[in-house]
């Protein structure tokens, strides 16, 4: 079985489902129309069997056969669908702070709250500490904490590029040079972080926005690519979008606040990057 399905996102059972991979059991869900992929056709009152966090059989009603001793979930009346993907998400909020040593029971309370009871399955976190999330992932795999598969991409920063929104003592990991970009994007890598996400543009509330020189991006993207990685980027204005497209960027996590849309040039290179 494909791992998108390892957690079945059922909503309003969402609570029940999401912790079925932290438990060596067998969950049944049953009665519900179940929809396997986005072009699958429905397929009404169906089983789905999970034995030990995987999809061992499904079908419809009367052609599964129903282990005697596992926990059966009525779904008549809900939907079945594959866990949901988000990607763009932070876990920056301070019940993240040291989650690998806090207590489980309020970590999968929140996580249950933000995303897990929407069905949400695996996530991209596009800018949090690596100290922080790096242990709450472990936790999730081991089953100490319900919650999705996390991606983690580190940040990297233009020079004198703080944020706006960022508290003022928060230290932020800048490259002034393509060697610093290079020295950080090869420290996430080793890491094992799963990308790169660049700070193309930075907003600095009533001061002009912080570009990223675009020979820094593509000493990053450089790194991420040399390993198979993906880099994401944080633009703010059209310089920002230049950026991306200048250094290779594979994914804009936003579009340009400061900007009604793309001209044709623009979307014309876009689409050369992405059929490279």
């Amino acid at each position: 079985m494909t791992r998108s399905w390892l957690r079945v996102a059922l909503y309003l059972v969402g609570s029940a489902v999401a912790s079925v991979a932290a438990h060596a059991e067998t969950v049944v869900l049953r009665g519900g129309t179940l929809y396997a992929s986005a072009d699958a056709a429905a397929l009404p009152d169906a089983v789905i069997v999970i034995s030990d966090g995987v999809i061992s059989a499904v079908g419809k009603s009367g052609d599964v056969k129903v282990p005697a001793d596992a926990r059966v979930i009525d779904c008549s009346g809900k939907t079945v669908v594959a866990g949901f993907w988000n990607s763009h998400v932070h876990f920056t909020e301070h019940v993240w702070h040291l989650a690998g040593e806090a207590p489980a029971a309020p970590l999968t309370q929140h996580m249950q709250e933000m995303l897990t009871r929407w069905g949400f399955t695996t996530v991209w976190d596009l800018g949090s500490d690596p100290r922080n999330i790096l242990p709450l992932r472990k936790r999730i795999a081991a089953g100490e904490v319900a919650g999705p598969d996390i991606f983690l991409a580190g940040s990297i920063f233009p020079k004198d590029g703080h944020p706006a929104y960022l508290p003022a003592d928060m230290q932020l990991p800048e490259a002034s040079t393509p060697d610093e970009a290079t020295q950080l994007a090869r420290s996430y890598m080793d890491l094992n972080l799963d990308g790169v996400k660049l700070f193309t543009g930075v907003f600095k509330g009533n001061k002009p926005v912080v570009n990223m020189d675009p020979t820094i991006a593509k000493a990053a993207v450089d790194v991420a690519h040399a390993q198979g990685k993906p880099v994401f980027a944080h633009p703010q204005n059209k310089t920002g979008v230049e950026t991306v497209i200048a250094a290779g960027v594979d994914i804009m996590a936003h579009t340009d606040p400061s900007e009604s849309g793309y001209t044709p040039e623009q979307l014309a290179r876009f689409r050369r990057r992405t059929s490279l």
